[in-house]
């Protein structure tokens, strides 16, 4: 992905939240360990394009006051009806130390037991928690269905390849995705097993009349 640089002004509090988006801005805040909480603007059309695809492990950098900050997004609030950002909450991070993040699982591929043998695949998670310096953080984790090949198979935490300087912190033994057989649907009786339990029932009636 393309080196994300954000062009970033502080913001007063003078105006407010509403007033500064009609004029074109987006609100965020950065704040760190070693970073006091900070209001800031952005450009929200800039801003809202190059954050389109950003996910929580994305590292961006934050130019401010002739300083550049690299940060990360851990929170984007959005207005699903007008689809646009609403706010960001951006942490601070520094190069040299490491953290915790959250990683999305991308699933691609196409399973062999679902292709040859009608299998579902039932997936258990669908991001992991990882450690790493914020320059190592993976924007997504690949998962290959193709790996599946007959009912029962499973690709557990152990199995993902998330990348050299990166600790995964679930445990290795939690399934990621299985391949479970389809539930057999029950047969609907046939003409001849319907009308069976008819001929018994004239037939009773039939002894009763000779009786």
């Amino acid at each position: 992905m393309e080196k994300i640089v954000l062009q970033a002004q502080r913001r007063t509090l003078d105006r407010t939240a509403r007033a500064l988006r009609r004029e074109g801005y987006l609100p965020a805040v950065m704040y760190g360990a070693h970073f006091p909480s900070t209001p800031i603007l952005l450009d929200a059309h800039s801003a809202g394009l190059k954050l389109a695809k950003a996910s929580s492990s994305t590292l961006v950098y934050i130019e401010l006051d002739g300083e550049t900050h690299a940060a990360l997004v851990r929170e984007k609030q959005r207005d699903y009806i007008k689809n646009r950002l609403l706010h960001v909450d951006f942490q601070v991070v520094s190069l040299t130390e490491k953290i915790r993040a959250r990683v999305g699982l991308h699933f691609e591929g196409v399973s062999p037991a679902v292709k040859d043998y009608n299998g579902v695949v039932v997936t258990s998670l669908d991001e992991i928690e990882v450690e790493a310096l914020p320059q190592d953080l993976p924007e997504r984790i690949v998962v290959d269905l193709s790996r599946l090949e007959r009912i029962g198979d499973t690709i557990h935490v152990r199995d993902l390849q998330v990348g050299k300087g990166v600790e995964v912190l679930n445990d290795p033994d939690d399934v990621v995705v299985v391949v479970s057989a389809t539930t057999e649907e029950v047969e609907a009786p046939t003409e001849g097993e319907m009308a069976e339990p008819e001929v018994i029932e004239r037939g009773k009636k039939e002894e009763e009349e000779i009786e």
